[in-house]
């Protein structure tokens, strides 16, 4: 039987353009990307495919982005981590997890310092490892949390101005809390402590607020009765280095004109008041600079994402042309 030479040839240098195309893949002279992508997507089928790393050279501007951003999300990571630090120390240090406290847990300060480093530093060692490694995945969850963050502070600071008089009601029956608990809680007998020395005030509304304890009653038996906190007085320290816990003794059986001379008459709710409206600017500017820090560390991450895509994009496509011209000229070799 004859064949045509023709469909020989063609028949035969077909197949070995097949065989040679299957060998210059195996080999990986001349990889194909197409074929990779393929295999990739069925190997990852159903699952988070993390390998999105990129190592393809990138521009100079890319480069310094690249850089920044690992060296300015380090630098977060390593504070966020430190706040973390300092709230687990706390709540082990007060064992506050264990079970007989673990009710009280929402009401521990130690708590929010646990929550904000936690955030910080999960969302910064994201954007620190994504753009060590060059990794499109952790990129993009970095700014998908920056602006999930922008979206929830921008809704909490109109909301706490928008209520500041439900806020305002809601602080003064939390201090109150404080003053009730204020010997049986090491934490809001710190934090009353805080606010009465920083604000010069003594109770709620005023210093007759801490009749209501049980402790600095009139009614109480012991040394503290008809007294108030150290930290009402107005000098708490005797000769200037030892402080005297004993200074608001006897404060409440005093009348109000010689009293005034030994502790804060007023009360750190009007206080508060005051104090907020006279910095309510620093408060903003300060808000306003933490929006701006996050919206630069998206701004970063978001041209990071852009290089990276470029570059891969770009060697991608360089890498496709070489294979067809490589195939290309194995064919044309063989069969001239």
């Amino acid at each position: 039987m004859v064949f045509p030479l023709s469909d020989m040839h063609s028949s035969f240098s077909g197949s070995f353009f097949v065989d040679q195309t299957d060998n210059l893949d195996a080999q990986g002279s001349t990889p194909n990307p197409r074929r990779k992508e393929a295999g990739c997507s069925r190997k990852q089928k159903g699952q988070w495919c993390l390998d999105q790393s990129s190592h393809h050279p990138l521009d100079s501007l890319t480069r310094c982005v690249k850089y920044f951003t690992l060296v300015w999300n380090l630098a977060f990571s390593i504070t966020g981590l430190f706040i973390l630090a300092i709230g687990l120390w706390g709540l082990s240090d007060k064992e506050s997890l264990a079970s007989e406290r673990i009710s009280h847990l929402g009401s521990d300060p130690m708590l929010f310092f646990v929550l904000v480093g936690l955030a910080v530093s999960t969302m910064s060692l994201l954007g620190c490892t994504g753009a060590l490694f060059e990794n499109t995945c952790l990129l993009k969850l970095f700014s998908g949390g920056i602006i999930t963050f922008v979206i929830l502070e921008t809704i909490g600071g109109i909301t706490l101005f928008s209520l500041r008089n439900q806020i305002k009601a809601s602080l003064q029956n939390s201090l109150m809390v404080a003053v009730l608990r204020y010997q049986d809680d090491p934490d809001l007998q710190f934090i009353m402590d805080e606010i009465q020395t920083g604000l010069q005030c003594c109770g709620v509304e005023s210093y007759l607020d801490w009749k209501t304890n049980l402790y600095f009653n009139c009614s109480s038996p012991g040394v503290q009765a008809c007294g108030v906190p150290a930290s009402c007085c107005l000098d708490p320290w005797e000769n200037g280095t030892i402080p005297n816990s004993q200074c608001g003794f006897g404060a409440l059986l005093l009348e109000e004109f010689v009293a005034q001379s030994t502790i804060y008459l007023g009360g750190c709710v009007p206080q508060l008041s005051r104090w907020f409206n006279n910095h309510a600017g620093a408060i903003a500017f300060y808000f306003v600079f933490l929006i701006l820090i996050e919206v630069g560390s998206l701004l970063l991450a978001t041209k990071l994402l852009a290089g990276i895509t470029f570059a891969k994009t770009h060697n991608d496509s360089g890498r496709e042309g070489t294979y067809w011209f490589s195939s290309y000229q194995t064919q044309r070799g063989f069969c001239s």
